[in-house]
């Protein structure tokens, strides 16, 4: 469901704009649809008020827990089913962030995901993105909204901004709190300025070198490093946020002396941060996490030569649950490997 069909539907019944805003209000902060002071019969259709209790229901059953698995970190992964029984995984974050998932499945395949083993399977509706905020917020408050979860954001792009622009309104979360994640394709530079909804941006690097990046992120678009950092740069100068560069750290591969020269070269003087992200070990990938004080030494490094660095435990390590790795072993897909060839 898109939050569009929703709206068409409450407009069906007899519902201005005001009670359509309302209604997207109270589901999207969890609330029960009888909240408030004022008897809902008092000002609200009565066609929409007999039908209010099978609305709820029917966004309720849009995304449903099917399993929890905390972190120790304070963070919890969840397997979401949606209402034609795939599902998708949603992460409670610490410190009231949720980050939802955009996709089933994804078609970049970048090659340390599990995500990305299966392909696309079909795109999450906006209605059922904002359910997983709802579903969260039933559990925990929520305050920032990341969209880094299964699938390429950029990918489903409609659904996406309608989701955030909900979210960013009456959804009660700030822009720079709703974080806009993407390998980098060129339409996110053409469609997010355009929103009244402007949210951050987070830009999966991941390497410095674009005979490298081709190999990790295959079906990414062809924008070599230098051109994705100066699009984020221009973004990130338009709406006074800086962009947030994503490094998955793989041991051997994008950790060398080379990627820290090339890191320095590309955003020295840049509006940014660089969240370093330790590999999230995955069953049957060949790719391997660096020592967390390898990873601590790199950042450190990076920050004597003036890169603001922050590095990042990915949630959902102690659970063995991070990428896709949940909804991978209820599905149980078959997996492949490709090999990454790395420069002497």
């Amino acid at each position: 469901m898109r939050i569009e069909q929703l709206r068409e539907r409450l407009h069906a019944l007899g519902a201005n704009s005001r009670h359509q805003q309302r209604v997207l209000r109270l589901w999207s902060l969890a609330l029960p649809q009888t909240s408030g002071r004022r008897q809902v019969e008092h000002f609200l259709p009565s066609a929409l008020v007999a039908e209010l209790p099978a609305i709820a229901d029917e966004l309720a059953a849009l995304a449903r827990l099917e399993s929890q698995h905390p972190g120790e970190d304070g963070s919890a992964r969840l397997l979401v089913k949606l209402g034609d029984g795939q599902m998708v995984e949603t992460v409670l974050l610490p410190r009231d962030g949720v980050c939802v998932s955009t996709q089933i499945g994804c078609a970049v395949g970048c090659v340390f995901c599990m995500t990305g083993t299966t392909g696309l399977i079909r795109q999450v509706g906006s209605a059922e993105i904002v359910a997983q905020v709802a579903l969260a917020r039933s559990m925990r408050p929520v305050k920032k909204v990341v969209f880094m979860g299964m699938g390429e954001p950029a990918h489903n792009l409609d659904n996406v901004l309608e989701a955030i622009d909900l979210l960013g309104t009456v959804g009660n979360i700030g822009h720079k709190n709703l974080v806009f994640s993407t390998v980098g394709d060129p339409r996110v530079f053409e469609a997010l300025p355009r929103g009244r909804v402007k949210p951050a941006l987070a830009l999966s690097l991941h390497t410095t070198r674009a005979d490298l990046r081709e190999q990790l992120l295959p079906r990414a678009p062809r924008l070599s490093p230098e051109e994705l950092v100066e699009a984020g740069e221009l973004y990130a100068r338009a709406t006074d946020y800086p962009i947030q560069y994503q490094w998955t750290l793989l041991d051997g591969i994008n950790d060398t002396d080379e990627e820290l020269d090339g890191i320095v070269r590309l955003l020295t003087g840049k509006y940014a941060i660089l969240n370093m992200i330790p590999f999230n070990s995955v069953e049957g990938l060949p790719y391997q996490r660096p020592s967390w004080e390898k990873a601590a030494d790199i950042a450190r490094r990076l920050h004597r030569r003036g890169i603001l660095t922050k590095l990042r435990q990915s949630a959902g390590q102690d659970v063995d649950g991070g990428c896709g790795q949940l909804r991978a072993r209820a599905e149980r897909p078959a997996r492949k490997t490709i090999p990454i060839s790395v420069r002497p």
